[in-house]
């Protein structure tokens, strides 16, 4: 099952910043790709710093079981696994489907002086960062499918990283930008799930 996770991470990081990434460039000349050169101790180079490392910890997860590294015995069951499996494959798969649903917006990182429309249908009527979304249910999925120490760090260090970037860059980024509109769409939707994290109106 661990060269199974490996496999099945490393295709979804190409998949959501290399595939995606071209089919960017390809339809807008852009890869979309923003915050180069953060300026270092500011929240968003803190964002970025985190997500790096929970993007590394997770790959440490899968190259930890097969180097040896065993799991922890309350998780080391194949009903765990296996549905692990189900989750890293939905959790792929869903963070392409998000990302296409984003269009022309969608970006990784926030540019302060860039104007883009604000995206409050398809995906997005279901909750307001379902591209996060569906990358927590992956890592979810990945350190059930290898339960070790290592993995579930993984899984926290991801967790802390998306709700960093969403909470202190992305959301005052995109309020900033839209002021009432991103301030009913919050109200009305939920953060990273149906009804849950929705704002109070303003």
């Amino acid at each position: 099952m661990a060269l199974a996770a490996l496999i099945i991470y490393l295709v979804g990081i190409a998949t959501a910043f290399g595939l995606r990434s071209l089919l960017q460039w390809r339809r807008t000349g852009d890869t979309g790709f923003r915050g180069g050169g953060l300026a270092p101790g500011s929240v968003q180079w803190w964002a970025r710093i985190a997500f790096v490392a929970a993007l590394l910890v997770g790959l440490a997860g899968p190259v930890a079981a097969l180097a040896g590294l065993g799991p922890f015995g309350i998780l080391d069951r194949p009903i765990v696994r296996g549905t692990g499996l189900v989750l890293a494959l939905l959790g792929v798969a869903a963070t392409l489907a998000a990302q296409t649903s984003m269009g022309a917006s969608w970006r990784i990182g926030v540019d302060e002086h860039e104007r883009t429309a604000l995206v409050t249908s398809g995906a997005f009527a279901v909750a307001r960062n379902l591209i996060f979304t569906a990358m927590i249910v992956t890592a979810v999925g990945l350190a059930a499918m290898v339960p070790n120490a290592v993995s579930i760090a993984g899984l926290i260090l991801t967790v802390a990283a998306i709700e960093l970037q969403v909470r202190a860059v992305e959301e005052p980024y995109l309020r900033r930008l839209h002021g009432a509109d991103y301030d009913r769409y919050a109200a009305a939707v939920g953060r990273f799930l149906p009804g849950l994290g929705r704002r109070r109106p303003a």
